[in-house]
């Protein structure tokens, strides 16, 4: 909502970035089309984003050089994931980590001085933050995204209930003790503002008193889901040890965060996020629709068509659950357009194909208009070698910070805005 007579400055809604990583790579046979320019048809990996054909960007060529060995032997996944959002090379050691000030935290210095939180970082898979996760890479490189300094990675928020409670409680995650005591008096969000609600709904025109509704109908939403995994877990061995509000169910989860990531976009919270889906190297299976095997050796498929089968399926599903939040985004309207058309979010992984770990045409894609700066619904495919960190540039000026070098990058990424 914004006052009646605001300024067309003050009523312009913000534009957010946000960073989607899926890890081990992707089946590129299903993935890339076989054309250029105005998207068509989509591939089988692609086909959950038929709807949304228009407001996908697919860009194609994009390569990070950092992510290669340059002489430092194994570990792509380490070195792939620690470049991934910083476009350096990562220093090979378990215990003596260096990387880079990674692009979405330039950003959040700048524009995060307008929201409540600067950036969020999130996840769906609890992973170490030391040792040796990677042939001598430490563990903080495949587990992160956001890099503060070269040396302070930023963990992601993989429990819900920890999310929820940073967003709308006092902006830091309870601990397990805190929780229980919490949990004891508990009430929902919405009861304890009721009054203040009723008050401010008196105020306001049909048109803002539904956009408020909607808001606080997704904040119960999320409540809602909250409890139900909670009981879920309660439902599960006591002896266990369980995550407090993490369904089992890997659909529920990326449900539960991007619904989340949707009301802190829509609350004007912050406007940078990253999300690893899991981390990369993760052997993860994914039961829910079949697989038991590990997804990291199954990307080490040798060619065998079995296991590629089950490589592209994992692929669909996750892309599925991704649809299904740009879907959201779409439907949630804002000024004369929607929060996907004040965005831009970033889909894509570190490698493109995971059986030969290779760091080139990485599969990349950008959903949303950029709050009209990125003419979608096309695949543009640029010179091989073009450096990733060059789309990083072109993003980052976007958001009002400008800078003439970033990683490796050769300068920015054009392409994006023409007619």
């Amino acid at each position: 909502m914004v006052p009646a007579f605001a300024s067309a400055a003050q009523s312009k809604p913000p534009l957010r970035m946000a960073f989607v990583y899926v890890p081990n790579g992707i089946d590129m046979r299903h993935w890339n089309p076989a054309y250029e320019g105005k998207l068509g048809e989509l591939p089988k990996i692609l086909k959950p984003l038929e709807p949304f054909r228009e407001d996908i960007t697919l860009l194609g060529n994009l390569t990070h050089n950092t992510g290669r060995a340059l002489l430092d032997g194994a570990g792509d996944h380490g070195r792939c994931c620690g470049s991934y959002l910083t476009g350096i090379q990562v220093k090979k050691s378990t215990a003596d980590i260096k990387a880079g000030v990674s692009m979405d935290q330039i950003v959040a210095s700048q524009v995060g001085k307008a929201t409540r939180f600067p950036s969020l970082e999130l996840g769906l898979e609890d992973a170490r933050q030391s040792g040796d996760c990677d042939s001598g890479y430490s563990c903080a490189y495949t587990n992160n995204l956001a890099w503060k300094s070269e040396t302070q990675p930023l963990p992601p928020i993989l429990d819900p209930r920890s999310l929820f409670e940073r967003l709308f409680g006092k902006g830091a995650a309870l601990s397990p003790e805190a929780r229980a005591r919490e949990a004891k008096y508990r009430r929902s969000i919405l009861d304890f503002v009721t009054e203040d609600t009723k008050k401010l709904e008196g105020g306001l025109g049909p048109t803002d008193r539904r956009k408020l509704d909607e808001y606080l109908t997704s904040i119960r939403e999320v409540e809602l889901q909250l409890e139900k995994a909670e009981k879920d877990n309660s439902q599960i061995d006591p002896h266990m040890e369980k995550p407090y509000g993490v369904p089992a169910d890997f659909a529920e989860h990326f449900k539960l965060m991007t619904d989340m990531m949707t009301i802190a976009m829509q609350a004007d919270l912050t406007r940078v996020m990253t999300f690893l889906v899991t981390h990369e190297g993760t052997s993860r299976a994914y039961r829910e629709i079949g697989i038991s095997d590990g997804h990291h050796p199954l990307t080490h498929h040798q060619g065998r068509q079995e296991l590629l089968d089950k490589v592209t399926q994992i692929n669909c599903y996750q892309l599925q659950q991704f649809a299904g939040w740009i879907e959201k985004l779409k439907a949630t309207k804002e000024g004369s357009g929607s929060l996907l058309d004040n965005s831009m979010i970033v889909y894509g992984a570190g490698l493109s194909d995971g059986n030969r770990h290779l760091h080139e045409d990485l599969p990349t894609l950008i959903a949303g208009r950029g709050a009209g700066t990125i003419k979608s619904g096309r695949r543009i495919v640029f010179r091989r070698e073009t450096p990733m960190c060059n789309l990083f540039l072109a993003m980052m000026d976007r958001m009002g910070v400008q800078m003439e070098h970033f990683g490796d990058s050769t300068g920015t990424l054009n392409g994006l805005d023409l007619t």
